[in-house]
């Protein structure tokens, strides 16, 4: 393996945590002393990455700076990037200024495109994903390392991604031959006497609880840069009059599936997923991720 080949790691910390209460990037798991970012990080390490590149909100930059960055590998190469609700092309600068939310995770993307020199993984930050996912990642761009139109997800089964607390939201994936047919966001997925129901557009659905789901982690190539890019310009177009609207990565990625632009190999995961998207969780699921790591 060379560092040619070798992906950036690309990690969306720029959110702000509504549902749990702020900063939950930055909240240390008990027993662990770390945070769901710090473990990704040292698994991506381990998978071979020593390239990562961090898209926060101003608010936690400081504690990152001062308490997370120290304790990583010393051999990382670490940039730290602000996702700015202003960080639009100016004639979108009047929007902007109504804007209190970051634009979301297609936005939080594109704010990394100068750090990113070829291939990526991209994972959000209180999402783990275990040790395998970044595995399987390099070994795809290994594989596929000259061919730009060959992107990867890791997918997660829904029922093993479910909250106890409330519900979330969730990439629906659609799979053809091992390639991603299709991922539709769903929110505020529960669970129901037949499986799951969530909220597709503005419609109530059942969801067979044997999908795959996209979590956030994705391999990504240099011209999905380009197609975001030329994608938010056309969703702030679209959108104008509301500020409060999301930019999702997924409708990009998908987008380009529709033109054939791009096909994304689907692997589905080797671990289990955790997640914290409620503050009452942060105690059970420090100790399932310890007793994973440890046990």
């Amino acid at each position: 393996m060379t560092n040619a080949i070798l992906p950036t790691l690309v990690v969306l910390a720029g959110g702000l945590g509504t549902r749990f209460g702020g900063g939950k990037q930055i909240a240390e798991l008990p027993k662990i002393g770390k945070t769901i970012m710090e473990l990704s990080i040292i698994d991506a390490h381990n998978a071979g990455i020593r390239h990562v590149v961090l898209v926060v909100n101003k608010n936690v930059r400081p504690i990152i700076e001062s308490r997370i960055l120290p304790r990583l590998p010393a051999n990382l190469s670490v940039e730290l990037v602000n996702q700015s609700v202003d960080e639009v092309p100016s004639r979108f600068a009047s929007l902007a200024a109504q804007r209190q939310k970051p634009w979301g995770t297609g936005h939080a993307l594109l704010c990394a495109k100068p750090y990113v020199p070829n291939n990526a993984v991209v994972i959000t930050a209180d999402d783990y994903y275990g040790p395998h996912a970044y595995v399987q990642l390099v070994e795809h761009f290994c594989k596929e390392d000259h061919d730009t139109s060959k992107m990867a997800i890791v997918a997660y089964p829904l029922r093993l991604t479910m909250s106890d607390v409330g519900g979330v939201n969730r990439g629906i994936c659609t799979v053809s031959n091992h390639n991603l047919s299709s991922v539709q966001e769903y929110t505020d997925i529960k669970c129901a006497e037949n499986g799951f129901i969530g909220v597709h557009g503005t419609q109530l659905k059942q969801i067979d609880e044997s999908v795959l789901v996209s979590m956030t982690c994705w391999g990504i190539t240099k011209p999905l840069f380009t197609h975001l890019e030329q994608q938010f310009e056309r969703f702030l177009e679209c959108h104008d009059s509301d500020v409060k609207k999301e930019y999702y990565l997924p409708d990009c990625i998908q987008h380009m599936i529709n033109l054939e632009q791009a096909i994304v190999r689907v692997y589905p995961a080797r671990d289990r997923w955790f997640g914290v998207t409620y503050k009452e969780e942060i105690d059970s699921v420090a100790g399932k991720i310890h007793e994973l790591r440890h046990g």
